[in-house]
């Protein structure tokens, strides 16, 4: 009984661990700013959702015309769900 158990709170651990990650990927010679923009695709089972996480659509979200950095976040439950964010920052 107690392997039993054991084994449901392993799957159910197993289930719910997810995984985040931030990476820089890009800086120019601009001052950072005070301004961020964020833009955000999600992806279900491999098929993407709200598929636009580019940079221009970050920029433009956060009214940034000169962009200074840019960070992509990953976030993956067991492949199952994932989103990617990508951050700029700048003026």
């Amino acid at each position: 009984m107690k392997k039993a158990k054991l084994l449901i709170v392993g799957g159910i651990a197993v289930v719910l661990s997810s995984c985040s990650i931030t990476l820089p990927v890009n800086a120019s010679g601009e001052p950072i700013g005070k301004k961020v923009g964020t833009a955000k695709a999600n992806v279900i089972l491999g098929m993407a959702f709200n598929a636009d996480a580019s940079i221009k659509s970050a920029a433009k979200n956060g009214g940034i015309t000169k962009v200074a950095t840019v960070d992509i976040k990953h976030f993956n439950a067991l492949g199952i769900f994932q989103y990617y964010e990508t951050i700029v920052t700048g003026e």
